[in-house]
């Protein structure tokens, strides 16, 4: 494993790994922190998410999950850290992505991260540290009434400042679009000016690899899923990883199918992040191969089953991700 990602949540956690697999890289779901020995498929993967549920805990449980899943990550032999936060930056003034981020930060010993919830594809972007979805400010979307993590606030410098310890500051799309070099000049004035937390502009998928390859030298990074986006290429170019354009096959499976909804977000039209969770938990599902999309964020997945159990496959979905066919859609596809 070269790749150790740590998730907020489940449904995040398949996001980014979509996003991995995507371009090329092996990529194995583990849910919450491995107790037991890793199964042979963690040890077979380029990159390995650890999904949790983080997202709405108190910030001090969220610390101590994070902090534990880097710790087995950095033992399975990870070299490269993200932790994966929402697009939509769901948090509250108390927490949870400064105080996980910090803590990361101190154990992995750097002094500067970059934050970075954009998705393009999904319609978040981020421009002079505003979030937006789709047209309108986060502030002005249907995540200002969320009844978990209400985001009154679309500017992200302000948000991720009220959560942390030490300064936060704004790379702005202006120095982005002139390329990495810019990039790491910039983030060296920040880290020369005490700014240890960068929020980053990003409004399309090449704002987005711009951003990977001026911030490859960061052991870590915070962000949604699009920032994965030109991950896998960047640790090609090391000599790190080997990519597989076979990477998302998973089998071919013909059996009964099940639907669950439970988001409470405006754009939901089945599954949800806290569901997705309570299901994969209540099947005592522990480890997850990731396939190919079915939707920008959301991949078909499978259940690493136990000898004499039969396969099973999940999609998991955000509230917020995929349209209102996105199931029929998914069984098309399976």
């Amino acid at each position: 494993m070269i790749l150790g990602v740590i998730a907020d949540d489940f449904t995040g956690a398949t996001d980014v790994a979509s996003m991995l697999v995507r371009a090329g890289m092996r990529t194995v779901q583990v849910i919450g922190v491995p107790l037991d020995a890793a199964p042979a498929e963690v040890d077979q993967a380029d990159a390995v998410v650890v999904a949790l549920k983080s997202r709405t805990t108190p910030a001090a449980a969220a610390v101590a999950d994070s902090l534990a899943a880097l710790r087995w990550l950095q033992a399975a032999g990870a070299r490269q850290f993200y932790f994966k936060v929402c697009s939509t930056f769901d948090s509250t003034p108390a927490g949870n992505i400064g105080p996980v981020a910090e803590a990361l930060m101190a154990a992995l010993g750097c002094d500067q991260t970059i934050a970075c919830p954009a998705f393009p594809e999904n319609g978040r972007t981020v421009f002079r540290g505003h979030l937006f979805v789709g047209d309108e400010l986060l502030s002005d979307s249907g995540m200002r009434h969320h009844p978990l993590t209400p985001m009154t606030d679309a500017n992200l410098v302000r948000v991720l400042q009220a959560q942390s310890r030490q300064r936060v500051g704004l790379l702005r799309h202006d120095k982005v679009a002139e390329g990495a070099d810019a990039i790491r000049q910039r983030l060296n004035s920040l880290r020369a000016e005490g700014v240890a937390l960068v929020v980053a502009d990003a409004v399309d998928n090449q704002d987005l690899k711009r951003l990977a390859a001026g911030a490859a030298h960061l052991p870590l990074w915070v962000a949604g899923s699009g920032l994965a986006l030109g991950l896998p290429a960047l640790l090609a170019e090391r000599g790190w990883v080997r990519l597989d354009e076979h990477a998302a096959q998973l089998d071919r499976l013909a059996a009964p199918a099940a639907v669950l909804a439970g988001s409470c977000s405006v754009a939901t039209h089945v599954a949800g992040g806290e569901t997705s969770g309570a299901v994969v938990q209540a099947l005592g599902v522990h480890t997850l191969r990731i396939g190919a999309a079915i939707c920008p964020g959301v991949p078909w997945t499978q259940a690493v089953a136990a000898p004499g159990r039969p396969p099973l496959q999940l999609a998991l979905k955000s509230g917020n991700f995929g349209g209102p066919d996105f199931f029929a859609q998914a069984l098309a596809a399976a």
